[in-house]
């Protein structure tokens, strides 16, 4: 299959939604920002938010929000929440402004800090957990307190997970630690006996785990 050609004629289909990346981008203000997810993982988080309704989700790396405001849209319908984490006080601040612009601020609580320190802190449960931080070892580190955290039947969601397999060029000056970091992650998630897992090729690689109830 020529996977270039079949996005392309995807994203055709879907280029009249009203909720699209490069608008995101272009309304925000602030210019200096972590990635946030292309808009083919953004629809699988609404399509995924749809068939599972969540209450509650956790979000780890908010970046100016496009992923979080993706999913509010899905879960304003039914009265769900988010918590979603951010490190960088003037990339939260953006997000924080996005939010209320996208009329979703009321679904969100935006709590800025360190991911580690912030979740290792949360004696909450949630029903998905959506993952896409900048620093990629966080993923396997982070594992124990995901599976903590979530409560059985729930969802973890992961970006960026096929990066040890794309060629990036020069574009990360810390790319071989990160896709080591992520091998790790997955080969985790893979093995691991509390879910059960695939790694979809889609936006730069997305992984969609559910935690068994037994």
């Amino acid at each position: 299959m020529d996977f270039a050609k079949a996005s392309a004629y995807i994203e055709s289909l879907y280029e009249k939604r009203k909720l699209s990346q490069k608008q995101y981008i272009e309304d925000t203000e602030l210019k200096n920002f972590g990635p946030v997810v292309d808009d083919d993982v953004a629809r699988m988080l609404q399509v995924l938010i749809t068939m599972a309704r969540p209450r509650k989700i956790l979000e780890i790396g908010t970046s100016i929000g496009f992923s979080t405001v993706s999913m509010a849209k899905a879960i304003k319908h039914y009265g769900g929440t988010i918590v979603t984490i951010e490190m960088d006080a003037e990339v939260a601040k953006q997000a924080a402004k996005n939010f209320e612009r996208e009329g979703v601020k009321e679904q969100i609580e935006l709590r800025i800090g360190e991911a580690r320190t912030v979740t290792s802190g949360m004696n909450e449960e949630f029903d998905l957990i959506f993952q896409d931080v900048g620093d990629k070892k966080l993923y396997g580190e982070m594992l124990e307190d995901y599976i903590r955290l979530l409560k059985p039947g729930g969802l973890l969601i992961a970006e960026d997970t096929l990066f040890p397999v794309f060629d990036f060029g020069s574009e990360y000056d810390d790319l071989p630690q990160m896709c080591e970091s992520l091998d790790i992650f997955n080969k985790k998630i893979a093995d691991c006996p509390q879910f059960e897992s695939t790694l979809l090729p889609i936006g730069d690689g997305l992984t969609v785990a559910v935690k068994r109830t037994s």
